[in-house]
């Protein structure tokens, strides 16, 4: 029972989250950005959340900064918006499945390409 709640509380955390971030942050450091997954422990104190940033090394550090300088406000965004005892603290993580995904892709290709 509480691991479907756990589900439902991680994923009404990413799809607020997602929301958020696109409309109501203005800082000039947050470049595009999609919010992958969220993992919520079973107790509801810790979130992390596991982002995907377009761009290079210094913008990911940047946009990694400027996420958790905004980390209090995106929590008192989400406990006006999911009815929760405690929102849990957001810890900010980069997904690198996307790129190692791109990357094994790419080698395929050349695989692929030295073949014909």
């Amino acid at each position: 029972m509480a691991k479907i709640r756990t589900g439902r509380v991680s994923e009404q955390i990413k799809k607020e989250l997602s929301q958020l971030i696109q409309t109501e942050l203005k800082d000039p450091r947050i470049g595009f950005i999609t919010v992958t997954g969220v993992d919520v422990t079973n107790d509801f104190s810790q979130a992390k959340v596991y982002l995907s940033v377009l761009g290079d090394e210094d913008q990911k550090a940047g946009t990694l900064k400027a996420l958790e300088k905004a980390s209090g406000f995106l929590r008192s965004e989400l406990g006006k918006r999911i009815r929760l005892r405690h929102v849990p603290e957001l810890i900010f993580k980069f997904d690198e499945s996307i790129a190692y995904g791109s990357r094994i892709e790419k080698l395929l290709g050349e695989i692929e390409r030295e073949e014909d």
